[in-house]
C-alpha cells in the first residue's frame, strides 16, 4: 500500500491527463442508466440489464484476471445481460484516475467497481471518491456475509460504513521446502535461528511491498504484541517508541539476510523467484494457499510446505468498492452481489483457492458440501487452522509510519 504523497503526485498526472475532455467511454448504442439510490434491487436489476460494468483491479494478477473473464463474465451475461470489463491497473494509478476525473469535474467517470483495501480504502474514502453506503442494498450482503464481523465492519481499522464489500480473505503465510530446511520456525527467536543456520538464504522485500510490509508488522506483533496499536495515536515518535524492541530485532537479523540487509529485493515476486530457483530457503505469500498454486504449476517442488507463527500471522480481507462518478451503480451492485453469492465464492475459492468471506454458518446444508469438498491442494494449511492463527491489521494511518521507521532505521543497518 502506498504514501498519500504519491497519490498526490499521481492526482497532478492525472489531472492534465484529464483535462476538462469529456467522458468518452460509454457505449453511444448502450442504453443510459438513471440510476436511483433508493431503489430496491429488483429495480437495480432492471435498470443494470444491458449496460457495461468496469472492474478495475491489480493486473498483476493473472488467475484471478483469468477467472473474472471467462468464469464470472459469462454468468453476469447469462443471469443479467450485463457485460464485465476488466481493466488491470495498478491501485495507485486507478486512484488518480478517480480523483483526476473528480478534479475534472466529470460528474460520470470511467471506473465502475475498484479492488481496494486498506491504506488506499482509507485514502479514497477520505478524499470522497467512492460512492456509499450501498452493502446494505445488497440482498446477498445480509445473506451470505457475517455483518458482525470485524472486518465488515473495518478495513486495516478504518470504518467501512458499507463503503465497500468484501471480495476474499487473505493471510500471510511463510514457505520452505521441507527436502531442504527441516526446521519449521515457530517464533521471531527461532526464525533469528534459522537465519542464523542459513545465512545469506533468506530475505523479504523491501517496504512498502505489501507482503514484505505485512511480514514486518508480523515480526512486530511477535515482539511487542498488536493489542496496542488497534488505538494507537498516528504519531511518528509514539509508534517508534512501540516498536523500538522489534527495530533492534531487524537490525540485528539484517546480519543474517541475503545481501546482509543492506539491500532488499524490490517487489516479493522477486523474492519467491529466488526461493524458486533455491537462492534463498524461504518465501512468502499473501495467499494462503500459494505453496499448493505453485506445486500444481510445477514452480515449485511438492516437497513445499506452507508454515505461520504459533502466535499467529497478519491477515485481511480485499473489497470491493464502486466509485462515487461511476457511470452505472446500479450494475456495479447487481456485479458485487453476485460475487459474494456462495456460488460465485465457491467458485473461486476452488479456482483461486482464495479464502471465501461467506459465513459458514449461513450457509444452506448443500452449500456447505461444496466448500467442503474443495481440494485445497498440497503443502498448505486447512482454513480452520489458518484462520486460528489470524491476526489483525493496524489502522491505516499506522503502516506507512511503521514503513518510514523501517527505511530510516533498518535499511543497512
Amino acid at each position: 500500500m502506498k504514501k498519500k504523497t504519491l497519490l498526490i503526485l499521481l492526482i497532478l498526472i492525472a489531472v492534465l491527463a484529464t483535462g476538462c475532455s469529456k467522458n468518452n467511454t460509454t457505449n453511444p448504442n448502450e442504453k443510459l442508466v438513471e440510476f436511483d439510490p433508493n431503489a430496491g434491487f429488483d429495480t437495480l436489476l432492471e435498470q443494470a440489464k444491458g449496460t457495461t460494468v468496469t472492474f478495475y483491479g491489480w493486473g498483476g494478477d493473472e488467475n484471478r484476471n483469468r477467472f473474472l473473464n471467462e468464469s464470472l463474465a459469462p454468468k453476469l451475461k447469462e443471469k443479467y445481460d450485463i457485460t464485465l470489463e476488466v481493466v488491470g491497473m495498478d491501485i495507485d494509478n486507478i486512484l488518480a484516475k478517480l480523483a483526476g476525473e473528480k478534479q475534472a469535474g466529470l460528474e460520470e467517470g470511467s471506473i465502475d467497481m475498484i479492488w481496494i483495501n486498506g491504506e488506499n480504502f482509507y485514502s479514497a474514502k477520505e478524499n470522497d471518491l467512492l460512492f456509499g453506503p450501498f452493502t446494505d442494498k445488497l440482498p446477498n450482503f445480509e445473506k451470505y456475509i457475517d455483518t458482525e464481523d470485524e472486518e465488515v465492519l473495518n478495513d486495516f481499522g478504518f470504518p467501512i460504513e458499507g463503503y465497500e464489500a468484501p471480495y476474499g480473505k487473505a493471510q500471510l503465510v511463510f514457505l520452505k521446502d521441507s527436502a531442504v530446511t527441516p526446521e519449521t520456525p515457530r517464533n521471531t527467536q527461532e526464525f533469528l535461528d534459522f537465519c542464523k543456520k542459513y545465512e545469506g538464504k533468506v530475505t523479504y522485500a523491501a517496504l512498502p511491498d505489501f507482503t514484505g510490509s505485512a511480514f514486518v508488522r508480523t515480526l512486530i506483533y511477535d515482539i511487542v504484541g498488536h493489542e496496542q496499536f488497534l488505538t494507537m495515536e498516528a504519531d511518528k515518535e509514539v509508534v517508534r517508541e512501540a516498536i523500538e524492541p522489534a527495530l533492534e530485532y531487524l537490525r540485528e537479523l539484517n546480519k543474517y539476510l541475503w545481501n546482509q540487509g543492506k539491500t532488499f529485493p524490490a517487489t516479493n515476486g522477486e523474492v519467491d523467484n529466488m526461493f524458486q530457483d533455491g537462492e534463498l530457503v524461504m518465501a512468502m505469500s499473501y495467499g494462503p494457499y500459494a505453496a499448493a498454486v505453485g506445486i500444481e504449476k510445477g514452480i515449485y517442488n511438492d516437497t513445499v510446505k506452507t508454515f505461520v507463527f504459533d502466535n499467529g500471522t497478519v491477515g485481511n480481507t480485499n473489497y470491493i468498492a464502486i466509485a462515487k462518478n461511476s457511470p452505472n451503480k446500479a450494475g456495479a451492485m447487481v456485479v458485487i452481489n453476485e460475487i459474494i453469492s456462495a456460488e460465485t465464492q465457491a467458485e473461486q475459492f476452488e479456482a483461486l483457492k482464495t479464502l471465501p468471506v461467506v459465513a459458514y454458518d449461513k450457509l444452506s446444508d448443500e452449500e456447505k458440501a461444496r466448500f467442503d469438498k474443495v481440494d485445497i491442494g498440497q503443502g498448505v494449511l486447512p482454513q480452520d487452522q489458518l484462520l486460528s492463527k489470524r491476526l489483525p491489521e493496524m489502522p491505516a494511518n499506522l503502516v506507512p509510519i511503521i514503513e518510514e521507521i523501517w527505511l530510516e532505521e533498518v535499511v543497512g543497518k
